[in-house]
């Protein structure tokens, strides 16, 4: 394992920012804003059922003949992404030019989705994940699948790593988390800071509007009125999400959803890149759980990336360095690496 961490380390080259984007605001700002291209083929719609009553939509981008011997990524999105976020084309479109094939996953009601479960979304909702995993090794026979979530994508994908604990399924090959929200209170906290307003408005904006479509089609389940303003993340956790997922509150929502509680039980190879200057994932909270002394996570945190955002100095595929690193890390843990 030692040798493991030493080799890891050697092959993490250093993130190194555009001059430009090293305050982390515009570093945040400048990777929401860009305009992107990506040379994608037409993906396969896909729905995955996670619970009798629900499924989540997957976007498939097939290596020819769907060979089962050949890895998959799964990547999963943050708070009010989808399936189209950029880290997620980005990411697709690099582990299909190094022969991985390459899954797009909504999380329920994004992407237009809202129909496919009566149920919201919330940051715990793991169990999704682990019966994506288990349909793709039990139902499609493949033997190599990676998982990568950033934000609350992130807090998802590495709860279900932590949740496995000792006994992953044998097809589970890695987990990778950019920027994850493994303590969902301190990032709500961090969101009601003044210099964070503009990503708190635009969260909340994004919640009420998926709240609001979750009410016209499940209108015996949602009310439409009767909260009061909500103009904070922890408000509308308070008033909706917890109370429907059958919680106190938002802290004790926070506390169940939160990754930080089960980091220490990973056994699974796992890169966890976070950014110092994270404006709304505190670093603080992964130096409070000692993420890098489990010795199945390589723990990478540069000064710089701001959230989610990692945009180098240098062109190419080497621009968005987390996605770079991301399929470098698959594939040194999958067949194509030989």
């Amino acid at each position: 394992m030692l040798l493991y961490i030493f080799l890891m380390a050697a092959a993490i080259p250093e993130f190194h920012p555009h001059p430009l984007l090293t305050n982390a605001h515009a570093m945040t700002i400048a990777a929401a804003l860009a305009r992107r291209h990506f040379a994608l083929p037409q993906p396969e719609d896909r729905l995955f059922r996670v619970d009798a009553d629900s499924h989540i939509l997957g976007h498939c981008h097939w290596q020819l003949g769907k060979r089962r011997d050949a890895p998959v990524i799964a990547v999963v999105h943050g708070l009010e992404g989808s399936s189209e976020s950029s880290y997620a084309l980005g990411i697709a479109e690099k582990a299909l030019r190094l022969g991985f094939h390459a899954i797009r996953l909504n999380q329920r009601n994004c992407g237009g989705t809202e129909s496919l479960t009566p149920t919201l979304y919330n940051s715990g909702m793991s169990a999704d994940y682990r019966a994506v995993v288990e349909e793709l090794a039990n139902a499609d026979g493949f033997e190599q699948i990676f998982f990568v979530g950033y934000s609350m994508g992130g807090n998802l994908v590495t709860k279900m790593a932590g949740e496995y604990g000792d006994a992953p399924p044998k097809a589970l090959r890695g987990v990778c988390a950019v920027c994850p929200s493994i303590d969902p209170g301190a990032c709500a906290d961090a969101l009601e800071l003044r210099q964070n307003f503009l990503y708190q408005r635009h969260f909340v904006s994004g919640l009420l509007l998926r709240y609001a479509r979750k009410v016209k089609l499940f209108p015996q389940i949602y009310q439409p009125d009767g909260f009061g303003r909500l103009r904070t993340i922890r408000e509308f956790d308070d008033k909706i999400t917890a109370p429907y997922f059958g919680y106190r509150d938002a802290q004790e929502y926070y506390e169940a959803a939160g990754a930080k509680k089960v980091v220490s039980q990973i056994h699974i190879p796992m890169l966890m890149i976070t950014a110092q200057d994270d404006p709304f994932v505190p670093f603080n909270a992964f130096q409070c759980i000692n993420a890098a002394q489990n010795p199945a996570i390589h723990f990478v945190a540069p000064k710089h990336g701001g959230h989610c955002a990692f945009i180098s100095n240098q062109p190419g595929p080497e621009r968005f360095w987390a996605e770079q690193r991301i399929v470098e890390f698959c594939q040194q843990h999958s067949n194509l690496s030989r």
